[in-house]
């Protein structure tokens, strides 16, 4: 996308903030099965959970939030629950934009528009003909998203060009595999969290998180707060990154 911007390169252990907070949002299904509701009530009570810890980075001046939204491996769960998030995911958009546009967050799409739905992509291109002007945090949502299938296409588009010529393979290098990327201009995360208690990546920005710090809370996606999320930015201040050396 072309109004995407470079920013700086990781954060140092100085910094009082990471520049780049990625989150898995993970427990939606969890939350509602406990309280006796259907998933589709869980997966609403996580989507206005999203506004709060948008305000919570514009606060503490973090300048990108990506969260995993819809991952490819999703359209694998029963039709009824994709179309629901579907569904969802349009009212949350068309809810959501203005309001946070005027705030001066900047929307960019993350992932595969192949596959999704026309009312989908209709919103999806109406935000990034609409987006705002400022550009106080970008708000990167990775919907349809997977990670191999990103490092895949990526591959691919230097494969064309070695095909037509145009690159010898020798020249290949980080720069440009990143470039090759949905994330493409966006800064590697500092932080990555996850909600829901699993340890595991599950397929997200896994080129991108290779230096990430991980920090990871049983509290479920619809049950996390501003001040949680505030626990772990204090948290991201303590740890010393080394990025491979001493």
């Amino acid at each position: 996308m072309s109004a995407r911007q470079k920013e700086g390169g990781p954060a140092s252990n100085t910094d009082a903030v990471p520049q780049h907070v990625a989150i898995i949002m993970d427990g939606n299904g969890r939350w509602a099965e406990k309280r006796g509701l259907k998933r589709s009530e869980g997966h609403l009570a996580g989507a206005e959970r999203v506004e709060e810890i948008v305000y919570a980075c514009l606060s503490n001046g973090v300048r990108y939030l990506t969260i995993y939204a819809f991952s490819k491996e999703n359209w694998k769960r029963p039709a009824y629950e994709v179309n629901g998030i579907m569904r969802l995911a349009q009212i949350f958009f068309k809810r959501s934009f203005n309001k946070l546009k005027k705030d001066g967050v900047y929307f960019v799409h993350v992932g595969d528009r192949d596959g999704l739905p026309r009312s989908v992509l209709r919103i999806i291109d109406d935000m990034e003909r609409n987006n705002a002007d400022r550009h106080d945090l970008y708000l990167c949502i990775a919907f349809n998203y997977s990670g191999r299938a990103e490092i895949t296409g990526a591959c691919r588009q230097l494969g064309e060009l070695i095909k037509k010529k145009d690159l010898d393979p020798a020249d290949i290098s980080e720069e440009m595999i990143a470039g090759s990327l949905f994330t493409r201009g966006i800064p590697d995360p500092d932080l990555l969290i996850r909600t829901g208690g699993e340890m595991r990546v599950s397929n997200f920005l896994l080129w991108q998180i290779a230096y990430a710090e991980i920090w990871v809370t049983d509290v479920l996606w619809p049950d996390f707060t501003a001040d949680i999320f505030n626990q772990a930015l204090s948290e991201f201040v303590k740890r010393e990154r080394r990025f491979g050396t001493i």
